[in-house]
């Protein structure tokens, strides 16, 4: 169907929906796309000459719904609609959408704004992640400081004890006192960690960080294991604390490295850290226009299911003996610099990826 579209408002009007990651079109009343900004352009894969002119309900598997919502838009029905539905897209399978539908004040034109309900359920996630985190810091902190009070009186006590006893048979158990005390103690000591060491800001060289991780690992699993390098050397240096950077992957790539210990015995275990550039990249709240992206992947058995949705918990572990600090840690390290960690597993490939913002 052919239809008019008015005389467009000079696109500067629009300009400021490119920086926009949502899918965001301008359409007249009868449906004709006035503008389109650069996401839509690359959701779809048509450019903006293509798209600007269009009766922008084909570009939906049901047009029928944007029809109707146009109907509406027309009579005033509503000031904004929102429902679901599906782009179609060149050479790739229809990409499902919340759809909100609003009128621009004075201009008498639609603005239509797509959201891939994958992005929404991942935004959910990750602002459910950033609440958790902080409960879970601030429940820790209080925790940790009850509990060391009594623990240093019970370890005291069981010395002054073991004074008093003459029998060997009976220090022993004295002993076994303190050393569990010591062992809570140290426990306590790494709950509170992150809260601790004072945040100390410098220029960091993200693949100085991955090397040292890299040796440190090595190190440690000197058979079976290799780590291999895919950098993009071309990313810059950043603003932040070198020596929690290292602690934080460091942490993640000790889990990857225990998690495989099958495959070392086999001599094919694989950890890959992999350095990327992401561009216009919204996570926690925010959008950036750069942002570092560092992948641990690595081929063991994948993060048990029953705990997949709670390995940042804090004493969440899926390995027998692990005190479950290590991930916990490494996420609180990373918020630190107003970045996140989220996970992909599955059997074969793990893979942690870190995103902070880049200047």
């Amino acid at each position: 169907m052919s239809l008019s579209t008015e005389r467009k408002r000079p696109e500067s009007a629009y300009d400021a929906f490119d920086s926009l990651c949502t899918l965001t079109a301008v359409l007249n009343m009868d449906g004709a796309a006035l503008f389109a900004n650069a996401a839509l352009e690359n959701a779809l894969g048509l450019s903006r000459r293509m798209l600007e002119g269009s009766d922008f309900a084909e570009h939906f598997v049901d047009p029928a719904l944007l029809r109707k919502a146009m109907a509406g838009a027309r009579g005033q029905d509503f000031a904004a609609l929102r429902y679901e539905a599906s782009l179609r897209r060149q050479a790739k399978e229809a990409l499902p959408v919340q759809v909100i539908v609003s009128i621009t004040e004075g201009t008498g034109h639609v603005l239509l704004e797509m959201s891939p309900l994958e992005q929404q359920v991942r935004q959910d996630r990750e602002e459910r992640l950033l609440e958790q985190t902080q409960a879970h810091k601030e429940l820790i902190r209080n925790l940790a400081h009850e509990i060391k009070n009594p623990l240093g009186g019970i370890r005291g006590a069981a010395q002054l004890l073991e004074m008093d006893l003459d029998s060997p048979e009976m220090r022993e158990y004295t002993q076994v006192i303190v050393h569990e005390a010591d062992r809570l103690q140290s426990l306590v000591d790494r709950l509170l960690a992150p809260h601790r060491h004072p945040h100390l800001v410098g220029d960091v060289n993200i693949h100085e960080v991955c090397e040292r991780v890299r040796s440190l690992v090595l190190v440690e699993y000197p058979q079976g294991l290799s780590v291999r390098r895919d950098y993009d050397t071309s990313i810059p240096e950043f603003r932040g604390d070198r020596a929690q950077l290292i602690q934080a992957v460091l942490n993640i790539v000790q889990n990857a490295a225990q998690a495989l210990s099958a495959r070392m015995a086999q001599g094919d275990a694989c950890i890959t850290l992999r350095t990327r550039v992401a561009r216009q990249v919204t996570f926690g709240k925010q959008r950036y226009r750069l942002a570092l992206e560092l992948h641990v992947i690595d081929n063991g058995p994948g993060v048990p299911e029953a705990i997949r949705e709670r390995i940042f918990y804090p004493l969440v572990s899926g390995r027998d003996g692990g005190s479950g600090l290590g991930l916990t840690l490494a996420q609180t390290f990373v918020q630190r610099h107003d970045g996140l960690i989220e996970c992909d597993s599955q059997p074969g490939c793990t893979d942690f990826r870190i995103l902070i913002p880049l200047p």
